[in-house]
């Protein structure tokens, strides 16, 4: 039987449940088990394919075309797994398959109840996750335990632990111990009263971990093993850490949380191997090959999450190359009123991002001539691609008038369109160009060089693509169609000929397929083109 952890969070949000669960499921699977993992957000979204970034940051995309909360890309990176709609439910999504039910008559004429027919459908999203080649499954109750939306999702796991026995099932719980610098002393009160809300409900955490900006003392341990009625040696201390969130495995393996897990489920201890993240750690904290900078300029800058697989693969990249990245985050709205030169100079490398919408674009634009120009080593993603375009069909072929049709209805070159498919199509979530797509690559070009091969499959989120019709024009003037979908001929990759370093744009999303110790391609050639240029 596959068995299953259940991490809640308590005190308050953001304390970082996504990637502890991640960590843990990393060291289970370097423990030799195979892991799958979930994330059920309580809130009424179908999914977060609709919300502002302001709102949930970044929307993470998976292999099956599922628009997901932000934590599955820190599930795939540490755990070296590869989540689904599986991975990913809502109260939205799972009220409404119990209101489509209802609605089909499958209920035979009951009324329908939060419990238990919203439970139940909370657990059948658990179980999903079940399966011969499952040994254990992990999954993470988005919100703070006390919140009411969240009350369902705590209802459906204790039944499920209640139903599949305490050998096989076990609750995890993060909370917070605050430091009060006034008083000078860290407080546990927080964790305890959060710990008791979940007793309230009949659920006992088996496993304390907690999040704290300084060590945790004995006497603090005893306190919170005492009053949360947990295990002294399962009270796990979380501290910040130094340097990289990538260290987080590692400090909770020196204190074996892995192995308490596999004894409480009762399962055979195996060797632990992480040397080679060890040594991925080591490189990010001291890299050998120096420092660089590269500039990302987007239009949601001031929340980090809304780029936060942008960032991590940058930071994939500079592993790879052993070098230190740093990253200069520009809005693009402050480079239309001052100009590209004012925040782009010194940088080693440009990238611009995704994004949907018209506000920021003509300081995007602006940035990627800078990066042209000066020859300064360049990676669009989706609508950075879009925006390559654009300027390169403006400034080199002279057209001043090219845009998208998403962004000028009536522009006369419509260099980017809407894609045929998408014109009858009214409603927006779930509806764009989503998940893993085909690509075939141009030989003896960047794209080649990086991917060392000539078909490769990338995950896409854009209702919009290059029009076809100006691809003659381009091609004359030194832009090189390096990638193709061979599904429709759709244009996915571009780049430059000529003199210029490396200028790569794509339209699907690099970020999602790159893992700290395999940085994707498209990074690492871009760092490796920008560390050159430093040197």
């Amino acid at each position: 039987m596959t068995k299953h952890i259940f991490v809640t969070g308590g005190v308050v949000s953001s304390l970082g449940k996504g990637i502890t669960a991640a960590s843990i499921a990393f060291l289970l699977k370097r423990r030799g088990y195979r892991v799958k993992m979930q994330k059920l957000d309580p809130y009424l979204n179908v999914d977060p394919g609709t919300m502002s970034p302001y709102q949930h940051g970044e929307v993470y995309v998976t292999d099956d075309g599922a628009e997901t909360d932000l934590d599955l890309g820190h599930y795939e990176r540490f755990a070296e797994i590869t989540c689904s709609r599986d991975s990913n439910y809502t109260t939205g999504k799972i009220y409404s398959s119990v209101i489509q039910r209802e609605r089909e008559g499958g209920y035979l004429g009951k009324t329908v109840q939060v419990i238990p027919h919203i439970s139940d459908e909370i657990k059948k999203a658990i179980s999903q996750l079940d399966g011969k080649d499952v040994d254990i499954a992990i999954t993470e109750i988005g919100g703070t335990v006390g919140d009411i939306e969240s009350l369902p999702f705590l209802e459906a796991i204790r039944q499920y632990r209640h139903q599949i026995g305490r050998e096989n099932g076990l609750f995890m719980h993060l909370t917070l111990v605050p430091y009060i610098r006034a008083a000078g002393e860290m407080k546990t009160k927080p964790s305890q009263q959060s710990v008791g809300i979940l007793q309230e409900i009949g659920i006992v955490p088996d496993i304390l971990v907690c999040r704290c900006e300084r060590p945790l003392s004995d006497e603090h341990k005893e306190k919170l093993s005492l009053f949360c009625n947990v295990k002294r040696e399962l009270v796990i201390e979380e501290q910040d850490v130094k340097n990289s969130i990538y260290e987080v495995p590692i400090e909770l393996a020196k204190q074996d949380i892995d192995k308490y897990i596999l004894e409480l489920f009762h399962m055979h201890v195996k060797d632990l191997k992480i040397d080679d993240w060890i040594q991925m750690v080591n490189t990010v904290v001291s890299p050998k090959s120096g420092e660089i900078e590269i500039a990302v300029v987007g239009k949601y800058i001031s929340l980090r999450d809304a780029y936060k697989s942008i960032y991590e693969a940058l930071t994939h990249g500079g592993i790879a190359n052993d070098v230190r990245v740093h990253i200069r985050m520009i809005e693009s709205e402050d480079i239309e009123k001052d100009g590209a030169e004012k925040y782009l100079s010194g940088v080693n490398g440009i990238l611009v991002p995704g994004g949907f919408g018209d506000r920021g674009i003509p300081g995007k634009i602006d940035a990627i001539r800078y990066a042209r120009e000066n020859k300064i080593p360049f990676l669009g993603i989706c609508l950075g691609m879009q925006c390559a375009v654009i300027e390169f069909t403006r400034n080199v072929l002279g057209h001043a008038t090219a845009n998208s049709s998403e962004f000028d209805p009536n522009t006369s070159h419509p260099v980017i369109a809407l894609m045929e498919d998408q014109k009858k199509i009214t409603a927006k979530g779930g509806t764009m160009r989503l998940g893993q797509y085909p690509c075939v690559i141009k030989d003896k070009t960047k794209a080649a060089l990086a991917y060392g091969s000539l078909k490769i499959n990338e995950r896409h989120r854009h209702r919009y693509e290059f029009n076809p019709l100006f691809k003659a024009e381009c091609e004359k003037h030194g832009m090189i169609f390096s990638g193709t979908c061979p599904d429709n001929n759709l244009t996915e990759i571009i780049e430059l000929s000529g003199d210029h370093p490396w200028f790569v744009a794509c339209q699907f999303h690099p970020e999602f397929k790159s893992r700290p110790l395999s940085a994707h391609p498209l990074f690492r050639d871009f760092i490796k083109a920008a560390a050159k240029k430093q040197a």
